[in-house]
């Protein structure tokens, strides 16, 4: 099992209540493949730096979680086929 930081950056035009039962769905792929969900961060709608999309704002949302690679890969798949999903970026933090 190894530790992994996931940013997602959902479509603006989905409500930021909906950002809860939209990550629900993905993360019990992680608890399913008895993984840990140790953080969930929603960080609001921010303005992008440039347009992803001809979309100038998103919802992001940083998660930590401790799973296999596989299923870091599998989650991220998922991600990509979603239209609500503007973008995603899987990281290994730095452990020393």
């Amino acid at each position: 099992m190894r530790k992994y930081e996931v940013m997602i950056l959902i479509d603006p035009t989905v409500d930021e209540h909906q950002v809860d039962s939209l990550m629900e769905r993905y993360l019990k792929v992680v608890t399913d493949e008895k993984g840990s969900v140790d953080k969930v961060d929603v960080w609001g709608k921010r303005r992008l730096s440039y347009e992803i999309q001809k979309k100038s704002e998103a919802v992001y949302v940083v998660l930590d979680v401790t799973c296999k690679p596989s299923t870091v890969q599998e989650v991220d798949r998922l991600f990509a086929i979603d239209e609500k999903i503007l973008r995603t970026k899987v990281m290994r933090p730095d452990v020393h």
